[in-house]
């Protein structure tokens, strides 16, 4: 888990510098700060089961086993990515590792991974899928309808709201209603939780026990997770909606660190280790970025 959370990290700085330099086509949506949820979520996935992702979706990618070179291609435009560089950022679509997509479409993600559950259970692979989206997606009607059809029919999804505070520049508060919301899963009497996603233990135990009960038939779940992006809703984004002392103090409950003083202070890894781990991720970016530097723009036909 800790080299899975460094390599998202370190991949979504490389997409920034590409970014910054114009080396990737249309917009770039980052998840630097938000690696426990994806980690913490796919560790507890079966390789069969499946997920689905939103437009800031490239750390679910590689948590649930994309490679970083493909990915890295399909997101500057190259034809080694996974959709032949025609998809781009939020158009990842990888079978192999049943990830259903990345998606422009706010909320897209939920009607995918909920129609997954439905093919599982109505095939009785025992399968599930789970779902990615954002605080602004709580607002969608799509999601409830989801919510309703999933409890009614007990099937074996899980909800994953990474709630990161802001809906592109507008913050939650100023858009969204109700003071709770695990209340949205709550009404339709699904198991709902909010969990401090700066902790990647906490979110694999709380997912853990989401999918244990979605295998078991016993219906869907629904995480909140409170998170923090470090960058803006784009590559680009200034940030000037936010409160720099808030920023500062999300920093210091970086996931990433945060997790390596527990690996350390429980003898679970050596500092050399880890230091091993960071070499090991540097040298597969590096290669990344070669492949899909070397990966040709698709030709016109």
């Amino acid at each position: 888990m800790y080299r899975g959370m460094l390599l998202i990290r370190e991949f979504e700085e490389q997409v920034r510098s590409l970014a910054t330099g114009g080396a990737v086509p249309g917009l770039a949506h980052l998840s630097a700060g938000q690696e426990a949820s994806a980690v913490g979520v796919c560790f507890a996935l079966e390789a069969d089961d499946w997920i689905a992702s939103n437009h800031r979706g490239h750390g679910h990618c590689l948590a649930k086993g994309a490679r970083p070179e493909r990915l890295l291609a399909e997101i500057m435009g190259r034809t080694g990515g996974y959709c032949g560089g025609r998809g781009g950022s939020m158009h990842v679509f990888d079978p192999d590792t049943r990830n259903l997509g990345t998606n422009g479409i706010v909320g897209g993600g939920i009607p995918l991974a909920t129609g997954a559950a439905l093919a599982a259970r109505t095939r009785a692979t025992g399968r599930v899928a789970a779902c990615f989206f954002g605080d602004g997606a709580l607002n969608q009607g799509i999601a409830f309808e989801c919510m309703n059809m999933a409890a009614i029919w007990k099937l074996p999804v899980v909800y994953v709201c990474e709630n990161n505070g802001y809906g592109e520049f507008t913050a939650l508060e100023d858009v969204t209603a109700g003071s709770s919301l695990t209340a949205r899963g709550e009404v339709f009497d699904i198991p709902s939780a909010m969990v401090d996603v700066m902790d990647v233990m906490a979110v694999h135990r709380a997912a853990s026990a989401c999918v244990a009960r979605a295998r078991a038939g016993q219906g869907p779940s629904f995480l909140v997770c409170n998170t923090w992006r470090y960058g803006g809703h784009h590559v680009g984004d200034t940030q000037d909606y936010k409160a720099a002392e808030q920023t500062r103090a999300w920093a210091k409950k970086d996931p990433i660190a945060r997790f390596a003083k527990h690996l350390l202070a429980r003898h679970r890894a050596s500092r050399r280790q880890l230091e091993a781990v960071a070499v090991e991720v540097a040298a597969e970016i590096a290669a990344a970025l070669a492949f899909a530097k070397a990966s040709p723009e698709p030709a016109p036909q």
